[in-house]
């Protein structure tokens, strides 16, 4: 495959996929094999994938119903679409009667296009409403979060899911004021959280206060133990799994199940004293993006890439 400028073809415009050889090359892909993957986003993998395929086929999952129509122009023999959280991989896959398949990708955050599109509520860049739902049509927004949450639940979520060193006071000045007003929009957001803003890093720290949003608006992490765990079901032996994360939440729960079978705490063993760890590890470190590519799309800066293939 060519690494030249023309490398993300089409995709640009709707959305850049971060570290593109490297993933295709980790999936070690075969033209009859059967893969997927399972955040679509823009296509930009996809596309690719469907480029080393011959009698292989591609599953593809994402829960947007703009991914949806971006979907539509790969429309192929070989291409497969499906509206679904990833977290059903295995519902989805068996009632297809697919399984065992020959690699999994997941390249785990937020579209360009969905940063891009200031209605959804993503990108701190924009006004628009406080939605940050990755599925527009179901669940509870941004908003409901900001306006409904009990200051102790906002606390935690700010504090695990943002990493955000003041998150008590955070939770405080949110409910403060949210009495006096429904806070439904950016923009009033940030006015109301301006008092909690660090001067001069007020960039990075909505950045992650727009992030714990994202994450419980989503279920993120939980609909990412559910995929991960699945994995192990729907990958044949020696089926590659190739996942990609944005931040320490993502990365950490990646590392631990590859590495031992389970989220937190050591690997089970049995009474033979054999760990049951579904695969193994091929990055003990993870793989990053080239300074070239980071200095062509900033969101390949916090990338992290890791590899593991199925046990037999």
């Amino acid at each position: 495959m060519s690494t030249s400028n023309n490398e993300y073809g089409n995709d640009a415009a709707y959305h850049r996929p971060v570290m593109l050889r490297e993933c295709l090359e980790a999936l070690h892909l075969q033209p009859d094999g059967r893969y997927v993957d399972v955040t679509f986003g823009g296509g930009g993998h996809s596309a690719r994938i469907l480029e080393h395929l011959t009698t292989g086929h591609l599953y593809s999952f994402d829960q947007d119903a703009d991914a949806e129509q971006e979907a539509a122009k790969l429309a192929c023999p070989q291409f497969t679409f499906i509206r679904a959280n990833f977290r059903d991989l295995h519902t989805e896959l068996k009632a297809r009667g697919v399984l065992p398949v020959d690699g999994v990708l997941a390249d785990l955050g937020v579209s360009s296009h969905q940063f891009d599109t200031p209605e959804r509520g993503f990108s701190t860049r924009f006004d628009g409403p406080l939605d940050m739902r990755m599925n527009a049509e179901d669940g509870p927004t941004a908003a409901d979060i900001i306006n409904e949450y009990p200051e102790a639940d906002l606390h935690r979520i700010f504090g695990m899911y943002g990493e955000v060193t003041n998150a008590r006071t955070l939770a405080q000045t949110v409910a403060s004021a949210r009495r006096g007003q429904t806070i439904s929009t950016i923009a009033e957001l940030k006015k109301a959280i301006a008092s909690c803003t660090p001067r001069g890093k007020e960039n990075k720290y909505l950045a992650q206060v727009f992030q714990a949003l994202r994450i419980e608006a989503n279920d993120e992490m939980k609909a990412l133990q559910e995929m991960l765990s699945a994995t192990a079901q729907v990958l044949r032996p020696g089926g590659r799994l190739v996942v990609m994360s944005y931040h320490s939440l993502e990365d950490r729960l990646v590392k631990n199940f590859i590495a031992k079978g389970k989220f937190f705490g050591e690997a089970e063993k049995d009474l033979f004293g054999n760990t049951n760890q579904p695969f193994d590890v091929l990055t003990r470190k993870p793989v990053e993006a080239s300074a070239e590519e980071v200095a062509a799309n900033s969101r390949a800066r916090s990338a992290k890439l890791r590899v593991a293939v199925r046990k037999d």
